[in-house]
């Protein structure tokens, strides 16, 4: 398979999407821990944090596959609406 334009963007995109998320998840994991005190009920508050930084992710995850296989012609073809399995 020969190397094409767009295979170039799609993997610069896709580190410099890593390198991006590795900045935010570095942010909001070590900040936090640098202050000497954490303030009450701030637990959950920090969970949410997280879970907010770690789901956008999550998502850059599922689109870049799911571009790579529209781009390799990998994704599954619909079943035709009279067809039976």
């Amino acid at each position: 398979m020969p190397f094409r334009l767009t295979d170039v963007i799609f993997w610069f995109s896709a580190v410099s999407c890593a390198v991006a998320q590795a900045a935010i998840l570095r942010s909001v994991i070590i900040a936090p821990a640098r202050t000497s005190e954490a303030p009450a009920g701030s637990t959950r508050r920090r969970t949410m944090e997280v879970a907010w930084a770690v789901l956008p992710g999550i998502a850059l995850v599922a689109v870049f596959v799911l571009t790579w296989r529209v781009m390799h012609g990998t994704h599954m073809p619909a079943a035709s609406p009279g067809a039976t399995q």
